[in-house]
């Protein structure tokens, strides 16, 4: 079960992020059955609240036998005609995400980008 758990979680992308505008934001810790955690960045202009994200993150990695815990939500501010992204802010629901560790992901994701973080903001 580790090693399909594994291979699941290795199939889950670290970032899936709209390619523009100003969007809520959670940082999902994905846990499969024996295998190592792992956190990813699920952001969509389409969600009202954050809850709304994570809810339809469990859902699909449930399919794949993974469950989750949201670690906390905030924004992001996409502008790809100036390769900049922003994360701010917080989730009333979660609390702040680890803006740090949401960086870091997208920077991997955007190698190319400017990409910054703050603590102030809603």
């Amino acid at each position: 079960a580790a090693v399909m758990a594994g291979e699941a979680l290795s199939g889950v992308p670290d970032v899936q992020i709209d390619g523009d505008g100003v969007f809520k934001y959670v940082l999902v810790r994905v846990r499969g059955a024996g295998a190592p955690a792992k956190d990813i960045v699920r952001g969509h202009g389409w969600a009202e609240y954050h809850a709304d994200l994570f809810e339809r993150t469990a859902e699909e990695l449930a399919q794949h036998g993974l469950s989750c815990e949201c670690l906390g939500g905030g924004r992001v501010s996409h502008r790809p005609e100036e390769r900049k992204i922003h994360v701010y802010g917080y989730s009333v629901g979660f609390g702040r995400a680890d803006h740090a560790v949401t960086t870091e992901k997208l920077k991997a994701e955007y190698p190319d980008y400017e990409i910054t973080w703050a603590d102030e903001g809603y």
